[in-house]
């Protein structure tokens, strides 16, 4: 009489195929959880960058045209505001060197003068298609908007949440 001591070939293909079956039907949704963490990381991160700019012009640090009314800064500025790390910073190191979370961070200051207001604008662009499906803005209105066409967004795209 023999005794069995094993699986059968049978056996094998059929788990197996149940974890490939299990694996596809979860791997989608794990990436969509990630491009949905990412994004949510981007959308926290420029409502911060907004925050700080607001804080940084409000300290005065930086006034181009000498009107005390403060310029706004760039993402080096937002880290160390008096420029000699006497003061906290508004952002940390990793979102001030432009890249946090599979997204890229652009900030576009300009200065006030003649008349002007000083106005700052940030995009945050996807590094890769499967870091991020939408590209977010925001400006000196605070109001953060996205595409999710590809395109950059801008000042005319619809607002997060809208």
């Amino acid at each position: 009489m023999r005794t069995r001591a094993g699986f059968t070939l049978i056996e094998l293909m059929i788990v197996v195929s149940i974890i490939a079956i299990i694996a596809a039907i979860a791997i989608p949704s794990l990436l969509r959880a990630r491009i949905s963490a990412n994004e949510a990381s981007a959308i926290s991160s420029l409502r911060t960058l907004s925050s700080g700019q607001i804080s940084f012009q409000a300290g005065c640090y930086q006034d181009a045209d000498s009107d005390g009314v403060g310029d706004y800064g760039t993402l080096a500025q937002l880290q160390n505001p008096d420029g000699a790390a006497g003061v906290p910073g508004y952002i940390d190191e990793t979102l001030a060197s432009g890249s946090k979370q599979w997204y890229n961070f652009t900030m576009n200051v300009v200065a006030g003068g003649g008349g002007n207001p000083p106005t700052f604008s940030c995009n945050a662009d996807p590094q890769s298609a499967q870091s991020g499906r939408r590209t977010f803005f925001v400006d000196e209105s605070g109001v953060l908007r996205f595409e999710n066409n590809g395109a950059a967004a801008t000042a005319a795209s619809p607002p997060v949440g809208a």
